[in-house]
């Protein structure tokens, strides 16, 4: 029996609610112009306390206004129901292949943590409890999950990457269309009740997967008590790793003494002529000082593979280490790969930022390997593209 299922009422777009997931911004300043934008966006409900009328508030003082934004956008035809249905999912771009999703319910008590715990569904990063806690507090006031948790099917990829491809090109005119900030297409078609269902949901649900995107949601699923929550279910010729990178907006020791640090961890530091990128492969990671950027080969440690990958090396050499700061420090900025070197670097030169660490992304082989192993990889080390889009298809809970 398949651990995928049909969203019992769903509530589908209409145009123009379609978002970035919450936690794909570096600066929340974009959020509040993107809520001011576009009203109708779901990101002024998953984001309540970032609109413009409420800035000031907290996170959990907004929650009524998030209710209310719903209800509206519910009420105003922004939204149109549909029952027991699976919804296909195709993002497009001039160049690029298409990829392939399936937005489904999962089951929750499938979510599994470590190698002593069972279940097809594998959770594989540190998180930030903070977050979870205000995603499960939207949840529980809202009664509807907006955004979905990108999960990887590891298991059967290639024969559910045929299988989305072929109802796709069958399926006729998308139920809604929306375009997302890169200029990618997000396209999607209903399904009903019936063999074609109930074929892509055991597809779907057919060998393990990897929570690709939304490891906070989909813990905040498991603390929350749902026994299913939202996802896109999509396999591994759809999605690729871009790089997730830092911003330290204040250094606790100057930058010769960073520098000094790490040559006596065993680093080797060379200066960079010229532009500071993005590291073409692993191994080396690029810094971004106020002076000057350098190249730095981090010591590997004693330990496996995840160990020594370079965003683990990164928060435990550099962040812990050499700077004394936590994880969670709100000094440390994750930037996700839509955010080119040259921007990382110019928060740098306009002094909002004091440090740019650029890293080289993780590969989808190293990705898989590690998960496939029931092991944990580093806090934001995977920023898969194309991601999934808020605010497309909406799940409405059980009461």
């Amino acid at each position: 029996m398949t651990v995928v299922h049909p969203i019992a009422r769903a509530w589908i777009t209409t145009g123009g609610t379609g978002a970035q997931n919450y936690d794909e911004f570096a600066d929340d300043a974009e959020i509040t112009a993107i809520i001011e934008t576009n009203p109708h966006s779901a990101l002024g409900i998953e984001m309540p306390h970032r609109a413009p009328e409420s800035l000031g508030t907290s996170f959990l003082d907004a929650l009524p206004a998030a209710v209310s934004r719903l209800a509206e956008a519910k009420a105003d035809g922004s939204y149109t129901p549909a029952e027991q249905v699976l919804v296909l999912y195709r993002i497009s771009a001039p160049g690029e292949a298409p990829a392939y999703g399936l937005f489904a319910m999962v089951d929750t008590d499938q979510i599994s943590t470590s190698a002593d715990e069972p279940g097809l569904v594998i959770r594989n990063e540190d998180v930030f409890i903070a977050k979870v806690r205000e995603r499960v507090a939207l949840a529980e006031a809202l009664g509807h999950l907006l955004s979905p948790v990108l999960l990887l099917q590891t298991g059967r990829g290639d024969e559910l990457h045929r299988a989305l491809a072929a109802a796709t090109e069958t399926a006729g005119v998308p139920a809604a269309t929306d375009t997302d900030q890169s200029g990618r297409t997000h396209a999607i078609w209903l399904l009903g009740p019936g063999p074609q269902q109930d074929e892509l949901a055991a597809l779907a649900g057919g060998g393990e997967l990897v929570v690709a995107d939304g490891n906070h949601r989909s813990l905040a699923a498991q603390t929350g008590g749902l026994p299913r929550f939202l996802a896109v279910v999509t396999t591994p010729d759809s999605v690729a790793i871009q790089p997730y990178n830092r911003l330290v907006s204040e250094l606790t020791a100057t930058p010769a003494e960073l520098l000094d640090r790490l040559r006596a961890a065993g680093a080797t530091v060379t200066p960079i002529t010229g532009p500071v990128e993005v590291p073409a492969t692993g191994g080396t990671v690029h810094l971004q000082l106020p002076d000057q950027g350098y190249a730095v080969s981090l010591p590997h440690t004693a330990g496996g593979q995840l160990e020594n990958l370079d965003h683990a090396l990164v928060e435990r050499l550099l962040l812990r280490d050499a700077l004394g700061l936590d994880p969670g420090d709100k000094r440390i900025t994750y930037v996700g790969g839509d955010y080119p070197a040259a921007w990382l670097t110019g928060e740098v030169a306009a002094g909002r930022a004091e440090l740019a660490i650029l890293i080289a992304p993780v590969t989808v082989d190293d990705f898989v390997a590690v998960n496939l192993a029931r092991e944990k990889m580093p806090r934001k080390s995977t920023w898969f593209t194309p991601k999934a889009r808020g605010g497309l298809v909406v799940a409405e809970l059980p009461s």
